[in-house]
């Protein structure tokens, strides 16, 4: 985008008339100021906005896989071992961890609840994993566990915000608009940001997980599906040749210039690069997403079948885009909110059964991108947007089904890949798992970290808008060098 109109469209009104009161030196000293501010200011071209551009310093990665398991799933039941907890099932709930707080689903004094999974140690790390997890031992050495992660919000949509746009209100670009907007892509016939959906639902933040907020729109995620058009309407009209096609394109082409001519508003412009890239697109989405190109041994290996809009699917379309130079892929998996309020959402069986859909395919993407040389400069992150309860949800208390609340103090991350360390667990809770005792990572450090991993200092990726200089991490945030390699 023109520098200066980004200057324009941040004077708001307050600005213009603390300028005017401040007489001819302080609009002097206003200019020099915008000037200064504006010297660290993405170009953009309007015309090819997703061009590569480049990063700060050296990057660790290229792109990034975020797999998000939306509901958030029980880390005390996965990862995060706890025999104190185990031993002490059943007691009343201590008050200094549960008066004051205020918890979505549970009132009164909830008892603690340790799992009834069966832990064990596994890979020259040692990482503690549940029996809910069978396969992953197997890349378990690759895996970075953040064991201290942490957030300011116990519902899963403000969570879900903050974790994406660094904000948990509406109104914010998510991580994926941050990243294409600094860096672009490296491959201009697909989208630099794409969203996978599985699981039968939205996330409970809805398409805002993926929006570029007040970045111009051609950073937004490109929602794509894994059976039928990748993208909806992205095919020829029936009786539409591509010639034809191609015309009328240009028509309205013609026409946006004009108008962007006349108005300057780098939206038209947007407008015209998105048509572009549609078209582009219809010849080479199709061959990216048709996964009946992958063997046999590899669809087995995810557990895909072509077409099934699974997880696994999802995480095979991951890699085959990332493999030709999409910048940023968010998968966004449903059914990880384990109140115990149904068999399905029981912290026993059924997170047994929602496990197996997650944990065979992380574990091929995992392998799949180390033996193609592609895990150096790819980082995968996985996990949900807070923790579960030590205690027993409240509605189920009485239940013969287990379930835990929702809880932001500490919750469990997995990265591998992207300059991130391998097999290490980093940070800690305390025995009780109520608290994080060492290392703590909030999410605006999360967030700091992946800019960091991708060659952005996440001080300087910022955005003009409403009168001030916006950023990702918000006016917080520090990258963690524990967990880079």
């Amino acid at each position: 985008m023109n520098p200066r109109l980004q200057q324009l469209q941040s004077i708001t009104r307050r600005h213009f008339l603390g300028a005017l009161q401040m007489g001819v030196g302080g609009l002097a000293l206003g200019s020099l100021l915008a000037d200064n501010a504006a010297a660290d200011t993405i170009q953009v071209n309007p015309s090819q906005p997703m061009s590569p551009r480049k990063s700060h310093y050296a990057a660790k990665a290229k792109s990034v896989i975020y797999l998000h398991l939306a509901g958030s799933p029980p880390n005390l039941d996965l990862f995060d071992y706890k025999p104190e907890l185990i031993k002490r099932t059943g007691e009343d709930c201590p008050a200094q961890f549960f008066d004051g707080k205020e918890f979505a689903f549970t009132k009164g004094t909830p008892t603690l609840l340790g799992t009834p999974h069966k832990f064990r140690q596994c890979g020259e790390s040692g990482a503690w994993l549940s029996d809910a997890m069978v396969h992953l031992e197997e890349v378990v050495d690759d895996i970075c566990f953040v064991k201290s992660m942490n957030t300011d919000q116990f519902n899963h949509a403000p969570a879900e915000l903050l974790l994406f746009s660094g904000s948990p209100r509406l109104g914010r670009p998510s991580m994926g608009s941050w990243v294409t907007y600094g860096l672009g892509s490296e491959n201009q016939n697909l989208p630099g940001f794409v969203v996978l959906n599985s699981g039968g639902s939205n996330p409970s933040s809805g398409k805002s997980a993926w929006g570029s907020g007040f970045l111009p729109s051609v950073f937004q995620g490109v929602q794509c599906r894994s059976k039928g058009d990748p993208v909806l309407y992205l095919s020829n009209p029936k009786g539409m040749s591509s010639d034809v096609r191609r015309m009328s394109l240009d028509a309205i082409r013609d026409l946006n210039q004009a108008q962007a001519h006349v108005l300057g508003d780098p939206e038209t412009e947007t407008r015209i690069a998105q048509y572009e890239l549609a078209y582009r697109m219809q010849a080479s989405a199709p061959e990216t997403m048709d996964l009946s190109q992958e063997t046999a041994a590899t669809l087995a290996s995810y557990g895909a079948q072509p077409g099934d809009g699974s997880f696994a699917a999802n995480c095979l379309l991951a890699r085959r885009l990332v493999e030709q130079g999409v910048r940023f892929v968010q998968l966004f998996d449903w059914g990880w909110d384990f109140h115990g309020t149904s068999d399905g959402l029981a912290l026993g069986d059924g997170l047994r059964n929602k496990s197996k859909g997650m944990d065979q395919p992380v574990t091929a993407l995992i392998q799949d991108l180390k033996q193609r040389g592609m895990l150096d400069d790819t980082l995968v992150i996985c996990g949900g947007e807070f923790g579960r309860t030590p205690f027993r949800e409240g509605r189920t208390a009485a239940s013969a089904r287990l379930g835990r609340d929702h809880y932001p103090e500490c919750f469990t991350l997995m990265m591998a890949g992207g300059g991130v360390k391998p097999g290490i667990s980093y940070g800690a809770t305390d025995e009780l798992s109520f608290g994080v005792t060492e290392n703590k990572v909030h999410v605006h450090d999360l967030q700091a970290t992946i800019l960091h991993l991708m060659g952005m200092d996440h001080l300087r990726l910022t955005y003009p808008f409403a009168g001030r200089n916006f950023r990702l991490t918000d006016v917080h945030g520090e990258v963690v060098p524990g967990i880079l390699a």
